[in-house]
């Protein structure tokens, strides 16, 4: 029975969809970028239990999962949320100061020389 409820690290990744393929859960478990429980895991044949909780990058994303099952199989994204409970915190606000293309298309040459010289693009005199 303490079999059926450990599963592979990297499998448990893909089986949640965390990650396209198996192989790319284990490079990012390789290259040391989970954590469980706090502890830095680099090796994709690590065993995760219900209840662990696992750390890690997506993107520009700090993702904080509890596992809520080993999961049997990669299967339909609603099967999938069922296996972890999202624990992230919520995403930084966004920069809203930022300068940004007038909406409505592509901007001219002019609208993209403020832009540049506002995010300070601008080449030297």
């Amino acid at each position: 029975m303490e079999a059926a409820s450990a599963i592979r690290l990297d499998k448990w990744l893909f089986f949640a969809r965390f990650f396209k393929t198996r192989s790319l859960a284990a490079k990012v478990v390789t290259d040391g970028g989970i954590r469980v429980n706090g502890q830095r895991v680099s090796k994709p044949s690590a065993s995760v239990r219900v209840g662990d909780t696992l750390t890690f990058t997506q993107g520009h994303n700090v993702r904080v999962v509890m596992v809520r099952a080993p999961g049997e199989r990669r299967g339909p994204a609603s099967e999938a949320q069922a296996l972890y409970e999202d624990r992230s915190p919520p995403p930084a606000p966004r920069d809203q100061t930022a300068p940004r293309a007038e909406p409505g298309g592509r901007p001219t040459k002019k609208a993209r020389r403020v832009l540049d010289r506002d995010a300070g693009w601008h080449e030297a005199d």
